[in-house]
């Protein structure tokens, strides 16, 4: 989608342009939905012994959670072309917070997963986030925003892991509720929340730097709702959307899966968490975890960024060998992390491993939208499902029978190492690298300062 006005620098204390209210909000309301999310993780450890769940029901449950997003992001791409962000992100935050306040009605395995599952949907607001972005800032920064507001929304994963056994704490210890009061009423907070921010997505944001879409569309300034019927049809034919899927699945789909099992594997596989009540462990593993999420602080800016600097110096093709370069060292590391059994050398094995993992998510998507304008909605929401699929995929590997998760966690790392050569296989052509990547005087270098472009980028 083209349109005019957008931003060529990013200044960080601005909320009065269009383009960052875009940029604050979005990065906000992915945050919350991310915290909503995975907010049951750290409280499983709860939840596995009221209900009484073996470790097959727990795999389940963190194939479920994921499961559902693969197709909640391949309609949302669409609709962010069809009606826009603003009411797709808006409509998304008020539907999804339903079924997060309703697994407090949970009683059973089969309730608590359905409602795992039907959660799993706000996942998708992980495309919104970037399609936004996409329509409100320029080529030569628009890496670096895209990386910086889903990495801050990705932060509510590791927020997560340590706010909701504290909010659990303060529901049983200082209120006085039972565990499994506690917990639901837990849940119940993260769905208000939810609610709340789409009600001001709605009020606060508009969809491109210049008006709304529908506005837009009145005007004859964008092409009507109807044209855009084409354009999923138009990304699934591009043999890059899919491989940037695939390689976004190796290292999105590794963090939504450890953002589910990081507690419950610190728990049952270091022996320090055996000695403790099942309340104490649950909260000290939770901030173990934390660590991992709380690397999107700068993680994935960090992969955006040098995605933008790398672009500008070699072009496109700079942007894919950035992203070869990550998810190698993903791999590498998550199998190194595997054979770790000493907490001492396990804490930042973690991290450094979450550093990769998440500067490979920021450079995938310092490449998404310069691989087709037209149907920016669908290739994001095409290579962001792919994160999903990816989660789902490995998912099964912690719900088999005969298999550790250390070893499971060896065979993912092995997996990303050989996938990140599936970058050698998104290439672009003269035209687009001269069109998009080429430097030159008009294009500012990324950058943390607001200035509005004053022509079409």
């Amino acid at each position: 989608m083209q349109t005019r006005g957008k931003a060529t620098r990013i200044h960080l204390l601005n909320f009065s342009t269009p383009q960052m209210r875009a940029f604050h909000m979005s990065w906000m309301a992915f945050f919350l939905c991310f915290f909503a999310w995975f907010g049951i993780a750290p409280l499983m450890t709860v939840v596995r012994e009221e209900m009484a769940l073996t470790k097959t029901q727990v795999g389940w449950c963190v194939i479920g959670s994921v499961a559902i997003t693969v197709l909640a992001r391949l309609f949302v791409g669409w609709l962010c072309d069809k009606i826009g962000p603003r009411r797709a992100y808006a409509g998304l935050l008020i539907a999804g917070s339903l079924p997060v306040m309703g697994i407090a009605l949970a009683d059973d395995f089969q309730t608590f997963l359905l409602f795992r599952v039907l959660i799993g949907a706000i996942g998708a607001s992980f495309v919104i986030t970037q399609y936004h972005t996409s329509l409100m800032f320029a080529g030569n920064c628009v890496g670096t925003a895209n990386a910086t507001t889903a990495g801050w929304g990705n932060l509510g994963g590791g927020v997560t892991q340590f706010v909701m056994p504290l909010v659990f704490t303060f529901f049983v210890g200082a209120v006085g509720f039972s565990s499994a009061q506690g917990w639901r009423l837990s849940m119940v907070v993260a769905g208000v929340a939810c609610a709340v921010t789409g009600v001001a997505y709605f009020l606060l944001t508009q969809d491109t730097p210049e008006g709304d879409l529908k506005q837009l569309r009145a005007q004859g300034k964008l092409p009507a709702a109807a044209e855009v019927r084409g354009t999923f049809g138009e990304a699934c034919r591009d043999p890059r959307v899919w491989a940037l899927a695939v390689m976004y699945g190796a290292c999105f789909g590794i963090e939504l899966t450890v953002n589910n099992v990081a507690a419950l594997y610190f728990v049952d596989y270091f022996a320090v968490f055996r000695e403790m009540e099942t309340i104490q462990a649950a909260r000290y593993a939770g901030l173990i975890a934390a660590s991992f999420g709380l690397m999107n602080l700068f993680a994935r800016t960090l992969g955006g960024a040098f995605g933008d600097k790398c672009g500008s110096i070699w072009g496109l093709s700079g942007r894919v060998k950035w992203l070869f370069v990550t998810l190698f060292c993903e791999g590498l590391l998550l199998m190194v992390f595997s054979q770790i059994s000493v907490l001492a050398l396990a804490i930042p094995a973690l991290v450094i491993f979450s550093l990769f993992v998440q500067m490979s998510e920021g450079a995938t998507f310092a490449i998404v939208p310069f691989v087709n304008r037209r149907a920016l909605g669908s290739v994001s929401g095409i290579v962001g499902a792919g994160g999903n699929a990816g989660a789902v995929a490995v998912g099964f590997l912690f719900k088999a029978q005969g298999l550790s998760w250390p070893t499971a966690f060896l065979v993912i790392g092995a997996a990303v190492l050989s996938i990140s050569f599936l970058s050698f296989a998104v290439r672009f052509s003269e035209g687009a690298e001269a069109e998009f990547d080429r430097p030159s005087e008009a294009a500012p270098r990324p950058s943390l300062a607001y200035q509005p472009a004053l022509q079409e980028s």
